[in-house]
């Protein structure tokens, strides 16, 4: 399949916010894919996920990563060399520890853990301005409406983890292929 692997590069190219589509079967990832989506996320191994898109895949799972191209992780955790860290924090702490401790040019910005009682798209964007210039934010929330991704595009997010149907989230039509 033809196309960069690389999830840096395929976020960040092209005009506004990247879809992340949390896929869990090639069906899904083939339907994300012809919806807009510019990477796929698994947590679970995916049979033939590789042979069925040309889109990198973010490894969210824990233990080894399967088919892979990006995984993401805690900070204070390594990275096998091959595939492109994307560190997940959930706070200001772990952010500055991920800083301190790794040169990360993506952010997962999942609050999911330490959500008490406040909405996690708030607590994302009070976290997005602590992202150094020059890297890339995920924003790991979730959003039902197009209208929900513009508001993380304008404030600056790169990309945003996504369940279901991609194409209502991305906005315009995808290009042919």
């Amino acid at each position: 399949m033809p196309g960069s692997r690389r999830l840096s590069q395929r976020i960040s190219e092209g005009d506004g916010i990247a879809i992340i589509a949390r896929v869990g079967d090639v069906e899904s990832a083939r339907a994300a894919e012809a919806g807009g989506a510019k990477a796929l996320a698994i947590d679970r191994a995916v049979a033939g996920i590789r042979e069925s898109t040309s889109l990198p895949v973010l490894w969210l799972g824990e233990g080894s990563p399967v088919d892979a191209d990006a995984v993401a992780t805690r900070p204070g955790r390594n990275v096998a060399t091959e595939l492109e860290a994307v560190l997940d924090v959930r706070d200001e702490d772990e952010l500055e520890a991920a800083l301190e401790q790794h040169d990360p040019q993506i952010f997962l910005l999942s609050p999911r853990e330490n959500n008490d009682g406040e909405d996690p798209l708030d607590l994302v964007l009070e976290l997005l301005p602590d992202v150094p210039a020059g890297k890339l934010a995920i924003a790991d929330v979730d959003v039902a409406t197009r209208d929900e991704v513009i508001a993380l595009e304008r404030a600056g997010f790169d990309a945003v983890l996504a369940e279901g149907a991609v194409g209502d989230l991305v906005g315009a039509a995808p290009p042919d292929v």
